[in-house]
C-alpha cells in the first residue's frame, strides 16, 4: 500500500496483461507485475488501485487480479524487514478489511525472499 500521491520513483512499463501502464514503485512490485503477466491463472490485472471512501486516508492497493474464472484477488507488496512495523500492520489490515467488505476474499501479502 502507498499513499495516493506518492512521490517516490516510478518505473512506467507496457505489461500484457496490465489494463493500463504499469506503474511500479520498488523492486518487489516489478517483479510480481512480472509474475502476474507469466500466470495462466490471470486473466488481467491493475497496479495501484485507489481505495476510494478509507477514513484513515488517500491509499492504493498493489494489484487487483481479475483471475480466468470471474474471482478476483488483491496482493499488497512488502518488504520483510517492515512487514513487522506498526504503521504497515495497520495499513495492511486497512487493506484487507476494504476488499472484504466488496467481496473479496482472495488477499494476499507478497514478500520478499530472506537474504
Amino acid at each position: 500500500m502507498r499513499k495516493k500521491n506518492y512521490k517516490g520513483r516510478c518505473t512506467k512499463r507496457y505489461v500484457a496483461k496490465c489494463t493500463d501502464v504499469c506503474r511500479t514503485y520498488d523492486p518487489l512490485q516489478t517483479a510480481y507485475a512480472d509474475v502476474l503477466a507469466a500466470n495462466p491463472d490471470i486473466e488481467e490485472f491493475r497496479c495501484n488501485v485507489y481505495l476510494d471512501g478509507l477514513t484513515d486516508g488517500d491509499y492504493t492497493s498493489d494489484f487487483l487480479c481479475k483471475k480466468t474464472d470471474g474471482t478476483y484477488m488483491v496482493r499488497e507488496c512488502v518488504y520483510r524487514s517492515r512487514l513487522l512495523k506498526p504503521m504497515n500492520i495497520q495499513l495492511l489490515e486497512m487493506s484487507r478489511k476494504y476488499w472484504l467488505h466488496r467481496g473479496i476474499v482472495d488477499w494476499g501479502c507478497v514478500i520478499n525472499e530472506k537474504k
